[in-house]
């Protein structure tokens, strides 16, 4: 249905498991070094759309998936102790996927809880599950006649709620700052009408912490995003209205597309009421573009 996908094997990846530090409820993050934390995290931040797929192991997820979901506990504890809204809450979804060999009528009641709850961490809406029973060796499936069916249907109501969207790319100089805050304050407001994205000229190795600060003054967690180029935005799908925000002829012009140039300045390596007045600027300009769709 055009939507642009990521796997991520969860076997293949470096995921330790939760050590219980609670570093994370105190701080809201996991101090634990591997691909959680260096790209994971940032994958579920970007996501629209969640799934989840896994044998049953003993009435639940495998070990290494519920090692993935034990740690995004830092996703729970910025939501729930922190008390931070992530920009894309009001549109995400999640769906869980799930095969088991016995017939048993209990046999996805754990992986039904275990994701019910993941998905409130990370701020999906739990919208759909597919999940068959007598699924022991290769061949199985096809003892389902309606899969195929079942996974279109399934596939048409998740993604039914992100068609027909404007697209709105907002880009700078770094996506660490003004395209970012843009690009939140786009999806915080008018989610349901804005499929808004954004990128870099020259993208800076990750976020201004600053701007998390005073988005966070806002409600709005900004924690775990990384900075991308406009050509890798331009992969999400092709605008219908560019805004730019200071990245002069780096920007791109794209046949079609509508353009904007808010003349904002660049708060990186300024002070913290420097950056809440860029913030303040942006926020009022989305508020006038989301009432102009």
């Amino acid at each position: 249905m055009g939507a642009l996908t990521r796997t991520v094997v969860v076997d293949k990846q470096n995921i330790l498991p939760c050590k219980e530090y609670i570093v994370c409820e105190k701080k809201g993050y996991c101090p634990i070094e591997d691909d959680m934390k260096k790209n994971i995290y940032s994958l579920i931040r970007w996501a629209d759309v969640i799934v989840a797929a896994s044998p049953i192991f003993f009435f639940n997820v495998t070990a290494q998936l519920k090692a993935l979901i034990d740690r995004c506990q830092t996703f729970w504890a910025r939501k729930y102790r922190f008390k931070l809204r992530d920009p894309n809450a009001k549109m995400r979804r999640g769906c869980m996927l799930a095969a088991g060999a016995s017939r048993g009528k209990n046999l996805f009641d754990g992986v039904h809880l275990t994701a019910k709850y993941f998905f409130d961490a990370v701020d999906a809406r739990y919208d759909e599950s597919l999940m068959y029973r007598g699924i022991e060796k290769y061949g199985d499936m096809a003892l389902h006649a309606s899969v195929l069916d079942d996974v279109k249907a399934c596939s048409a109501r998740l993604l039914g709620p992100f068609l027909n969207r404007q697209k709105v790319l907002f880009a700078c100089r770094e996506n660490a700052c003004r395209s970012r805050m843009a690009w939140a304050f786009a999806l915080d407001m008018a989610a349901d009408k804005i499929e808004a994205y954004c990128g870099g000229s020259e993208p800076a190795e990750g976020i201004n912490p600053g701007m998390v600060s005073v988005m966070g003054e806002k409600g709005i967690d900004m924690a775990f995003q990384m900075p991308q180029s406009i050509e890798a935005a331009l992969r999400e799908g092709t605008p219908d209205l560019i805004v730019t925000m200071g990245c002069g002829e780096a920007c791109p012009m794209i046949p079609g597309a509508k353009h904007q140039d808010w003349d904002l300045p660049d708060p990186a390596g300024k002070s913290l009421d420097f950056m809440r007045g860029v913030r303040d600027d942006i926020e009022k300009r989305v508020a006038e573009l989301v009432g102009t769709l």
